[in-house]
């Protein structure tokens, strides 16, 4: 049997990893600037990650939600805390495509309605709800393209108020900072008005933090810089480091009944151990601090290459930075990887797209700003 490839791949298979740094099979040390798409948040290898996944795969990795699991509620806990949403309930599944079909699932049962809004060039997951809310024709199949979804314009508040005051919208879901959609970052000022016109019509906010939150803008939710409070907040990625897991944050406006969500291998064992020793990282290394600080390092140098080395503009917040170039990424890209062992990763035709480990050190982001110059100089 072969594997049924969907993904164009380098010829490198990384073989291990720490901190923010992997190696190939070769030998070849690589610095990681993709944190195998936001995903590594506290690092690869961690100690402290490595024992708590070890100690608790020895005793339970797994076992049904019919019976109490107090790591479940332990993760509620410590997760309210840490991003200030004590208040709010947890829903846990596997992956931040489920995470987004659950959260708009709630939000129709809510309020019985059946319309989303979404941004265009948004990207929420490949299942049936997520992909349907996803702005790509190429990967939403034909039993899915039901016309649920309605794409509006970034920042443009009169288009999505035209469609929100016909009354028959269920939900509004928005990547604050969108990744796959090129590091585009969604205003305060539309936020907001768009939360107040969601009270109005008693429309739900959902705010996708699946690649954006978890620490990577510098906030512990990037939505945090823009001064709202969503409905529900769908988290996956970092949450556990590496191991399968996502979960929804819901407000207390949401009532539980039994039967309408349902997990199989959500909050197992296994990955609430994880994601506990995440938390436990980050709150012990200050690692939101550390991707606001080294994140504006990064950009402020960025910036300055704006007009030349092909770069036309540097967006992003903290640790999720998307570098617009005037040539497709492919070659600089290959580049990075091939010449300068340096991972980075990639949006539309044009965009490189910086999503490292939170641990990145000043250190680190210098030595990736020589690699990246001496690239791009050459092209």
């Amino acid at each position: 049997m072969t594997l049924f490839d969907v993904y164009p791949l380098f010829d490198i298979a990384i073989e291990h990893g720490k901190g923010c740094n992997v190696w190939d099979t070769e030998g070849n040390e690589y610095l990681d600037l993709y944190g195998g798409h936001a995903v590594i948040s506290v690092g690869h290898a961690h100690p402290h990650y490595v024992e708590a996944i070890s100690n608790q795969v020895a005793k339970l990795g797994f076992y049904s939600n019919s019976v109490q699991n107090p790591l479940q509620k332990e993760f509620a806990h410590r997760l309210g805390k840490a991003c200030g949403y004590d208040d709010y309930s947890l829903f846990l599944i596997n992956s931040g495509a489920e995470a987004n079909e659950n959260a708009l699932k709630l939000a129709s049962f809510y309020n019985g309605r059946t319309r989303v809004l979404s941004l265009e060039k948004a990207f929420h997951g490949r299942t049936s709800l997520a992909v349907e809310a996803t702005n790509n024709p190429k990967i939403i199949a034909p039993i899915n393209a039901n016309g649920h979804v309605t794409y509006l314009p970034l920042n443009d508040i009169e288009a999505w108020k035209k469609e929100i005051e016909k009354d028959d919208v269920c939900a509004c879901i928005i990547e604050c900072i969108q990744g796959v959609g090129g590091i585009r970052l969604v205003s305060a000022e539309f936020l907001q008005a768009l939360r107040q016109l969601c009270d109005k019509h008693n429309t739900v906010l959902i705010c996708d933090e699946i690649q954006c939150g978890y620490g990577r803008s510098g906030k512990f939710f990037a939505h945090q810089h823009l001064g709202v409070k969503p409905d529900m907040i769908t988290v996956a990625k970092g949450i556990c480091n590496g191991f399968p897991m996502g979960g929804v944050l819901i407000s207390p406006k949401f009532t539980p009944v039994y039967g309408q969500l349902g997990t199989t291998f959500g909050g197992n064992h296994l990955g609430c151990a994880g994601a506990l020793a995440v938390l436990d990282i980050m709150e012990e290394e200050h690692l939101v601090e550390n991707a606001a600080k080294v994140g504006a390092y990064l950009i402020s140098e960025l910036k300055k290459l704006v007009g030349s080395y092909h770069v036309v503009d540097v967006r992003g917040e903290g640790l999720m930075i998307g570098i617009e170039l005037d040539i497709p990424y492919k070659e600089p890209r290959t580049r990075l990887i091939k010449e300068e062992h340096c991972f980075t990763g990639c949006s539309g035709t044009n965009v490189i797209r910086l999503l490292p480990p939170l641990c990145l050190s000043m250190d680190e982001a210098q030595q990736f700003m020589e690699k990246f110059k001496k690239v791009m100089k050459d092209l």
